[in-house]
């Protein structure tokens, strides 16, 4: 497998559970920045974004877990690759990095993972950034008809555990390479050794993988319903910045995250799904925007 690492940023794996480490890129001074990659990724989607912060923050750049470096529990229940479980290991990386409070920014599968530990650790977590994804329960409300085959691989992976990891085995290298593909506007994106570092990263993380989709149609599901009914909120500044999918699709992407954040800022881009490796310094400067935002926030009035 192809191993790549963000220039100048010191390695080190941390134990979040028991027999599970998290490997996690650190740099740079000042306040806690996590950013949580998204599929089919590695915490290396972040590199150009993460340099560019790193003179104004402490930036922390795990892999999720069940992805690249970090373990790859197997699947004992549904709270094994749950967003609450991911979350908690996030708070435990920083926790163990000296820090009790953090800003955290995520893209695609860890922004499901950023709203959720927003959502249990609301004295934690300072801000929170969602690139190009919706709520988990707004997803699956607004896949409807013949517009929901652009998310064809949610339902694949949603179906009990065996038939879909044997379906993506047999053409693992294909499956993971079609996203890369199919959400790059160009083909401009990724140099090849990027792309085959993800390629490989997933092709190695098949369950794993599998599983963290599983839990976003089930116990992840259920937790949002369930927070919706009580009426739970986000409580900290909240930037979304994403493509107009709600043009394709038909939604409004910043009212449906108006009704979780009432501290929300929501921005489109112009770019494809993969906006942080396409477009590193407009997301570098959204992140320093929100961060900003929420310093004013917390001064006294």
């Amino acid at each position: 497998m192809t191993d790549m690492k963000i220039d100048d940023f010191d390695y080190t794996m941390i134990p979040v559970d028991e027999e599970i480490e998290s490997s996690v890129a650190v740099a740079g001074s000042g306040p806690a920045l996590v950013l949580l990659h998204g599929f089919p990724q590695t915490h290396y989607m972040w590199r150009d974004v993460a340099r560019e912060l790193a003179s104004r923050f402490t930036v922390i750049v795990p892999d999720l877990r069940g992805y690249g470096a970090s373990s790859k529990p197997a699947e004992r229940d549904a709270a094994t690759y749950s967003k609450r479980t991911m979350a908690g290991d996030v708070v435990r990386v920083t926790q163990a990095l000296g820090f009790e409070r953090f800003g955290l920014v995520g893209h695609d599968r860890g922004a499901l993972v950023g709203v959720r530990a927003a959502l249990d650790h609301p004295s934690t977590v300072q801000y929170l950034g969602i690139l190009d994804v919706l709520p988990t329960a707004d997803t699956w409300e607004v896949l409807r008809g013949i517009d929901a085959k652009v998310a064809w691989h949610l339902y694949l992976m949603a179906q009990p555990a065996g038939m879909p990891e044997r379906m993506i085995r047999a053409v693992a290298a294909e499956f993971f390479g079609s996203f890369l593909d199919a959400w790059d506007p160009d083909g401009s994106t990724f140099s090849a050794e990027v792309r085959q570092h993800y390629i490989d990263s997933s092709v190695a993380a098949v369950d794993s993988i599998v599983a963290d989709y599983r839990a976003t149609a089930g116990i992840d599901l259920e937790m949002d319903l369930q927070d919706r009914i009580d009426g739970r909120r986000l409580a900290m500044p909240v930037g979304v910045i994403s493509q107009d999918w709600g043009s394709q699709l038909g939604f409004d992407a910043a009212a449906l995250w108006g009704a979780w954040a009432p501290d929300l800022t929501y921005e489109a881009i112009d770019a494809g799904h993969f906006m942080a490796e396409e477009k590193p310094t407009e997301i570098a400067r959204f992140i320093t925007r929100l961060s900003e935002r929420a310093e004013v926030s917390s001064v006294p009035s």
